[in-house]
């Protein structure tokens, strides 16, 4: 990544440092043009939660890791947004897990695949991890999904029995889950359909969960997890954290 020029003291730092990543992954091409858009909404949602990592997100998260520890094909799907905000953390979550990432795009191009496939290559020499990347050649297909994001590996996302899904949309989610699959997704919208529709969502900002994810894999005793967890309390806990934020 080029230098970036903001001060780490600047009180928006870390919001101004993952925009420059979309920026310089939008020059390589791996973005779609709307990936922008889809950023700025989710971060207007950030505004309203504080810029931070609720309690209800902290707990999804901690049912999200058991979910994704105990599974036994679990897998990390990537989009463009995910490579360029948290690529680095998430190939080291799948290094963790021992798990596969595949990419699965919307906007499917020859060329955005290859930009996609190069960054994910260079962070797993950069950082010496073995992860299988999947999604080049697609040999499947997500029943009920219509469009390029229904192209898929049948050793990835077809077999998998839990998914990690960041940033994911709507229509993907619901199939995934009519499928039977364990979905995870991170969403700052509590009120999208994609955070409706999972089967664990947590409200927070993606590489936030990335991050927490990697702290907490080896310190966490997944039995000290509740064994119950409420996908729509967790939603109306995000929606009442942002009502009260401004009520007081």
């Amino acid at each position: 990544m080029s230098d970036f020029a903001a001060d780490p003291s600047h009180p928006r730092y870390q919001s101004l440092l993952l925009r420059h990543r979309l920026e310089e992954a939008e020059k390589q091409g791996m973005l779609a043009g709307s990936a922008m858009i889809a950023h700025g909404r989710g971060e207007a949602y950030d505004y309203l939660l504080g810029e931070q990592t609720i309690p209800s997100a902290h707990e999804a998260t901690l049912h999200a890791l058991r979910a994704l520890k105990n599974a036994e094909r679990p897998i990390i799907s990537l989009n463009g947004n995910a490579v360029a905000l948290a690529g680095e953390q998430l190939l080291a979550l799948a290094q963790q897990l021992k798990c596969p990432v595949e990419i699965n795009i919307f906007y499917r191009t020859p060329k955005r695949m290859s930009a996609l496939l190069e960054r994910l290559e260079t962070i797993k020499k950069e950082r010496s991890l073995d992860v299988e990347i999947l999604g080049a050649s697609p040999n499947a297909r997500i029943p009920g999904l219509k469009g390029p994001r229904a192209k898929c590996t049948k050793e990835g996302i077809i077999d998998s029995d839990v998914i990690l899904v960041p940033l994911e949309d709507g229509d993907r989610c619901e199939a995934l889950v009519a499928m039977g699959k364990t979905v995870i997704v991170i969403d700052l919208n509590p009120l999208s359909r994609s955070a409706k529709m999972g089967t664990i969502t947590i409200v927070d900002e993606l590489t936030r969960v990335a991050e927490n994810m990697l702290f907490q894999f080896d310190s966490i005793k997944m039995s000290e997890v509740s064994k119950t967890y409420d996908n729509e309390e967790a939603l109306r806990d995000a929606l009442r954290h942002i009502a009260t934020k401004f009520s007081d």
